[in-house]
């Protein structure tokens, strides 16, 4: 049985309330609550920080579930990050950069909405050039590293303004998740 941490990173941006995103937290604690530890923050709603400290310690696996905003996370999870990830508990220094991470024990999950179609990512002539869902989240996967962690593989659901297939989004990470937390 893991402890896993999941936090909702969405932030009210113009007509998005973050329904979707609510909508893929509570699909995730309900599945994960069967076999595991689950515990969540939902960032809109105010966070301590030494609190979300504690969570992060306790947690095996910190599961990310976020809007994608101008190509990275709202403003407020990237604050979060900020406030939460302190030196000396997530991190020290260390001859080679970028290698004193502390949480080298863990592992996380980007859990994604995007605007922008699935095709934008894996064909070389659209506007990701191909470089697919991990390599638009690259920037990303360099903060967790640098903390230390491991990744696993991230989530999206894609189009979610235009066509919001939300059954079908529940559906698929529900398989997602049984895929990597075996």
């Amino acid at each position: 049985m893991k402890n896993i941490l999941i936090i909702n990173g969405h932030q009210k941006y113009g007509s998005s309330e973050g329904k979707l995103n609510q909508t893929l937290v509570d699909t995730t604690v309900g599945l994960l609550s069967e076999n595991h530890n689950v515990k969540t923050s939902v960032l809109q709603n105010g966070y301590s920080i030494q609190e979300e400290q504690e969570k992060f310690v306790w947690a095996d696996t910190i599961i990310y579930q976020t809007p994608i905003y101008w190509f990275s996370v709202p403003g407020l999870l990237k604050t979060y990050m900020d406030e939460v990830y302190a030196y000396g508990l997530f991190f020290k220094g260390a001859e080679q950069y970028g290698k004193g991470g502390l949480f080298t024990n863990k592992t996380y999950m980007f859990s994604t909405t995007w605007n922008a179609p699935e095709k934008a990512f894996n064909d070389p002539t659209q506007f990701f050039k191909g470089d697919g869902l991990e390599g638009a989240l690259h920037h990303l996967h360099r903060v967790q590293e640098f903390l230390g962690m491991k990744p696993l593989k991230s989530f999206a659901c894609y189009d979610v303004i235009k066509n919001p297939k939300i059954d079908q989004f529940v559906s698929e990470l529900e398989a997602h998740l049984k895929d990597v937390l075996k």
